[in-house]
């Protein structure tokens, strides 16, 4: 019983770092329907950013994190910018092969500037303590706390304030936010600086468990795409739901099945709700 319930907030953790990838990445598909691949480069970036604040320039952990989702964001709109803007009107093949071409150019230079070795990120919450019986470190305990203030802290933005809802507007409808004067440059821009900055929150959150390099968003954006397939392509909550239901499978699979597949689960899950449900679990009508 007690491994299950080990493996339960496992499931938790990875899950929450999951949902806040899949997040940012539903944000920009919802409103621009760009599958962005570079987002997994903006989530290495900010892992490293986070990294190199601390151990360059010996900041504290909050401190280089918030300049992490500075960097990462700033990033995420200078692609929109530079790259993603121009292509608006090309062939959706573009934006594609674009987005791979970031991600490719992110990790050549991350790997020119920091190298090619595992960095292991320093954490001020490196203690284990015991609840309930159960050893749980401080720092996943983190992760899922500040993953779901972080998710409710963007519901509100997204449904409390006027610009929130300006990206709501947007993603529902793009001419119409555009005919009734919703500036559609300035919401795609402020999408790519969110969306940057969950990337860059997910990393700086999980770095200390994983360990940072050139190739760490791979695997992860592979998983958040998963995710925002499983949940509904541009559906925020179909983005949370799935990145929990796949954290949970995840570390149970792991446990009881074998840590060897525990990485192909993810695909597997997709077949059979795809099988069940070809537009994800929280897709809305029409789109």
């Amino acid at each position: 019983m007690e491994i299950l319930i080990q493996q339960l907030f496992n499931g938790l953790t990875i899950g929450s770092v999951y949902a806040l990838v899949a997040l940012g990445l539903t944000l920009v598909y919802g409103i621009l329907h760009i599958p962005n691949f570079a987002h997994g480069a903006l989530y290495m970036m900010g892992g490293y950013i986070t990294w190199m604040m601390m151990t360059d320039f010996g900041l504290h952990y909050w401190v280089a994190i918030i300049i992490s989702i500075i960097v990462a964001g700033l990033l995420g709109v200078l692609m929109e910018r530079l790259v993603f803007h121009p292509l608006r009107e090309a062939p959706p093949i573009h934006d594609k092969i674009a987005a791979i071409g970031i991600m490719l150019f992110l990790e050549a230079f991350a790997q020119y500037y920091w190298g090619a070795e595992y960095q292991s990120m320093p954490t001020p919450y490196g203690q284990v303590v015991q609840i309930f019986g159960l050893t749980l470190t401080m720092q996943r305990i983190l992760i899922v706390v500040s993953a779901v203030v972080v998710m409710l802290l963007l519901y509100v933005f997204l449904k409390k304030t006027f610009i929130g809802s300006t990206i709501i507007a947007m993603s529902q409808d793009r001419e119409g936010a555009n005919l009734v004067g919703i500036n559609t440059n300035k919401v795609a821009m402020l999408t790519f600086l969110i969306s940057g900055g969950l990337a860059a929150i997910a990393a700086s959150l999980s770095a200390p468990i994983n360990l940072v390099f050139p190739g760490m968003g791979q695997l992860v954006i592979l998983k958040a795409f998963v995710i925002i397939i499983l949940g509904g392509m541009g559906s925020i909550p179909g983005a949370i739901v799935g990145g929990y239901i796949l954290g949970f499978s995840e570390s149970l699979g792991a446990t009881y099945i074998s840590n060897d597949y525990k990485d192909i689960i993810a695909f597997i899950i997709l077949v059979i709700i795809l099988t069940v449900k070809p537009t994800g679990l929280f897709s809305r009508g029409g789109h």
